[in-house]
């Protein structure tokens, strides 16, 4: 099965509405510290880019090396960061309740669109 164009357009808008609760996290509360977190969604595919060749195949390879267990390393702990940040900021009392949980939606939805592209990348050679 093929990555299609409405598949394509699905994933782009799955990541924009990511990226836009992001942004009213901060808006809605007018604090802008969690868009520290959105620090984590450029992090989060790096490795995949440098170390992997830009394919997702090697994080659920068995395979390892010292660059594929680097990579699979730093892509598990920005995605933990991810999770991270906004809880500490909310523990510190820097971001409130509300920003917190739509922080943790963005990334919920952001998750699910990566596993998507993952997914039809795995089920496409481009």
């Amino acid at each position: 099965m093929a990555m299609t164009v409405e598949g394509l357009a699905g994933l782009a808008f799955m990541f924009s509405a990511s990226i836009l609760l992001q942004i009213l996290a901060c808006a809605i509360y007018n604090n802008w510290w969690p868009m520290l977190s959105a620090l984590m969604y450029v992090l989060v595919p790096m490795p995949c880019l440098f170390f992997g060749g830009g394919s997702t195949q090697f994080l659920i390879s068995r395979d390892g090396g010292g660059w594929i267990d680097a990579a699979k390393f730093l892509t598990g702990a920005s995605a933990v960061g991810s999770l991270a940040i906004p809880i500490i900021l909310r523990h510190a009392n820097m971001i409130e309740t509300g920003a917190m949980f739509i922080e943790f939606t963005s990334f919920f939805i952001f998750v699910c669109t990566v596993m998507c592209f993952h997914r039809a990348s795995l089920e496409d050679d481009w």
